[in-house]
């Protein structure tokens, strides 16, 4: 029988329709069940919309069905992937950088750690056990595929409170990967590597080719000063530890207390730190969105048409340039012909694997029982994972360099009490957690910390659940 596979946030719309061209591009899945769930029905349409595009342009035969009863969504699902923002742009992300302004404290992303990471996993954790048990009650043996941040928080979470087989999944480091196959001049196919730690603060143990290491080459691109700008905080930290970390420096930026300071501006200047950069990002794709909604919606409009009309918004917002707007007019024409190019994501790899038992490597973010001997266990962690029809086995990697473990440990604290605060109710772990983040605890005192919580919870509302 075809498996089902839902999609939960399925109003993200770009995002699913590459799991959607990843999942149907495989002939054992091409009739696989599609089950849309999204709680904008606006939204949800256009991903509808979208999901016929991409069958189409593949040839696929997929029943596809889409919904705004979540329970009725997951009823007998064989797998459900997730890609919600619980509070989105606004009210949320724009309330967890614009306090924290207030006190001086200024971030980049704020997804994952962080005072930002903290108040996104305080209200995306209660959401997600939710769904959780729903699962439970409708689809018992689903396999979760969660694309969530704050990833490890969320996923620490789940493994403690759900029965639910859950992995948690991200593209930074077969992303990272590329990019530094790029930066030395190696076919990334060639390469081979064995990856480590948390989400977002894993390092590559080994990066070879055919048994050769390929370390020596990404100094020398440091040495020879040839760091992309937009990579200079990675090659830093790269040069002072030894091995290379998988996310991007805007994000590692604020996981540490050495780049973001409000008194060092020449910091910012000389590693190129992208303060904000999220809320950038959010009203870039907000105004590119609401561009090729238009589009899907009105398909007899001209590129050119539509290209003017995006040059006369930009007059009002800074955030259309040039470029983007040629990304936005590019992603319209690729959405309404249902173009599908293979992503990186490793969601549709997963589900082929454990239907045809095709054995994989892919990298998972899991508890760690017995996986990576110096953090604690129980923790989440990214590691290489088996995939075949016995499920998603995790690689036990052993001890990590000690000093790569102890700059983890310094994120798994703020993790841990972040999880405990949202699974006990108590208020008091969201404190202790902002005092422990690097971030906030390199710019702002206790009395400074103990108030900016106070704030961003009174700020925030209904969309946490009442803290004792």
């Amino acid at each position: 029988m075809p498996p089902k596979i839902v999609f939960i946030g399925a109003g993200s719309t770009v995002f699913a329709k590459n799991l959607m061209g990843d999942i149907l591009s495989f002939p054992e899945l091409a009739n696989a069940t599609l089950t849309l769930f999204d709680i904008d029905p606006e939204r949800l349409r256009t991903s509808e919309v979208v999901a016929h595009k991409v069958a189409a342009a593949l040839d696929a035969r997929p029943t596809i069905e889409a919904t705004t009863d979540r329970r009725r969504a997951l009823d007998g699902a064989d797998y459900a992937i997730c890609m919600i923002q619980v509070g989105g742009y606004k009210p949320c992300t724009v309330t967890d950088f614009e306090i924290p302004k207030k006190y001086g404290l200024r971030q980049t992303i704020a997804d994952t750690l962080g005072i930002g990471g903290i108040m996104r996993g305080l209200r995306t954790i209660p959401v997600l056990l939710s769904i959780c048990r729903d699962m439970e009650e409708v689809c018992p043996d689903v396999t979760f595929l969660q694309y969530v941040n704050p990833m490890a928080m969320n996923c620490w979470a789940i493994s403690r409170a759900s029965t639910i087989k859950t992995v948690g999944l991200c593209h930074s480091v077969q992303g990272t990967a590329e990019q530094l196959a790029h930066d030395i001049g190696v076919p990334v196919e060639e390469i081979n590597y064995v990856c480590a730690g948390i989400n977002h603060m894993a390092f590559y143990l080994r990066f070879e080719r055919n048994g050769e290491d390929l370390y020596p080459l990404i100094r020398k691109v440091y040495d020879e000063g040839r760091v992309p700008a937009w990579n200079r905080v990675r090659y830093e930290v790269f040069r002072r530890l030894g091995y290379f970390v998988t996310e991007s420096s805007e994000h590692f930026s604020e996981y540490v207390p050495w780049f973001i300071k409000r008194d060092r501006p020449d910091l910012i200047e000389r590693f190129n730190i992208p303060l904000d950069e999220y809320i950038r990002r959010c009203e870039v794709q907000l105004a590119g969105w609401e561009f090729v909604q238009y589009k899907l919606d009105h398909p007899e409009i001209a590129s050119s048409d539509l290209r003017a009309a995006m040059r006369e918004r930009s007059r009002t917002n800074p955030y259309l340039t040039g470029e983007f707007i040629d990304y936005v007019i590019t992603s319209a024409e690729d959405l309404e012909a249902g173009k599908v190019e293979r992503s990186h994501e490793y969601g549709s790899l997963i589900i082929h694997s454990l239907e045809t038992g095709q054995p994989r490597v892919v990298y998972g973010n899991v508890p760690n029982y017995g996986l990576i001997d110096n953090l604690p266990q129980g923790c989440c962690v990214e590691v290489p994972c088996l995939v075949d029809k016995n499920g998603v086995q995790p690689t036990k990697i052993g001890a990590l360099p000690p000093h790569l473990a102890a700059l983890m440990q310094t994120n798994i604290n703020v993790q841990a009490l972040t999880v405990e605060a949202a699974l006990t109710g108590k208020r008091e772990h969201i404190y202790h957690a902002a005092m422990l983040d690097p971030h906030t605890a390199a710019e702002l005192d206790l009395d400074q910390i103990w108030a900016l919580v106070d704030d961003l919870i009174a700020a925030h509302g209904d969309w946490l659940p009442e803290y004792r």
